[in-house]
């Protein structure tokens, strides 16, 4: 389908319905207009330019009041994404959006393991956020694991990164005179702010990569083995994964590859390039 032409809000319509047609195999002319608040006659419209544009991919069923993707359905316009349905499944566990921002229509049966909602002051997620836009240092509160009392210092804060449990603050601290990770909620109270000397560029950590070779436990068994790599999306029993060497400690942490000892089927995957991995974290 030649979209080229098209305005952005009506690829996203357009794509919207594809979308419900994909994974409900159903959808309704007042979908679109509960979701993007059009009228009833631009969801005319932008229905009947589908159905020229995707002939065949569905039709109106009087009995259901509904388009129903046909069985030869083919998306013209999004590229179905298992990992992004999922994500929207994630997001409304976790109360982070509402259905109607969403494009999932009817949802299955559906629960998240519940966080731990780590408490977190949106004017002080706002400032760090702008001091990293304006390239600022500020001057925070903030309750370390090694001080027994908050301690004040000044940060330059460039980057944000999500350990997978934590949001954290990447920044300059003038106190330890290096690039440091500062949870977000134990920063207790943002200030005073200044033009940060410190460029975001000179943190090597932060701007350098490492390949992580990540394969299944030796100790498992064959068909052990076979249902981690396809967990892992794993080819040839190995899989490489890019990610910052600040990250790395985090990495190792969550899939318990610091824990030595473990048995297999706890761990289910090993580090394959361990040395290689230490040299880099050496390094800094």
């Amino acid at each position: 389908m030649d979209i080229d032409h098209l305005r952005w809000s009506v690829i996203q319509r357009l794509a919207f319905m594809e979308q419900r047609l994909f994974w409900t195999g159903r959808f309704n002319k007042s979908d679109l207009i509960d979701r993007f608040s059009v009228s009833g006659a631009q969801a005319n419209a932008d229905v009947a330019y589908y159905q020229r544009s995707a002939d065949g991919n569905m039709a109106y069923d009087a009995g259901q009041k509904a388009f129903i993707a046909s069985p030869d359905f083919s998306p013209r316009i999004m590229e179905p994404d298992a990992r992004a349905y999922l994500s929207q499944l994630l997001l409304l566990a976790d109360e982070a959006i509402s259905l109607r921002e969403t494009w999932l229509g009817t949802v299955p049966s559906h629960a998240a393991i519940p966080k731990v909602r780590r408490r977190l002051d949106p004017q002080i997620l706002r400032a760090v956020v702008q001091a990293i836009h304006g390239r600022r240092a500020v001057k925070v509160v903030y309750q370390s694991l090694s001080n027994p009392e908050p301690t004040e210092r000044w940060i330059a804060p460039h980057a944000l990164a999500f350990d997978g449990f934590r949001w954290h603050a990447r920044a300059w601290c003038y106190t330890r005179s290096t690039f440091v990770d500062m949870v977000l909620a134990r920063l207790l109270s943002v200030s005073e702010s200044r033009p940060a000397e410190i460029d975001g560029a000179l943190d090597r950590a932060w701007n350098q990569t490492q390949i992580l070779e990540l394969g299944p436990h030796p100790d498992l068994s064959v068909a052990q083995k076979k249902a981690i790599e396809r967990d892992y999306g794993m080819e040839n029993g190995m899989i490489e994964v890019p990610m910052r060497i600040s990250l790395i400690y985090y990495f190792e942490r969550q899939l318990c590859l610091d824990i030595p000892g473990l048995p297999p089927e706890r761990q289910q995957v090993i580090l394959l390039n361990s040395e290689e991995v230490e040299k880099s974290k050496r390094g800094f």
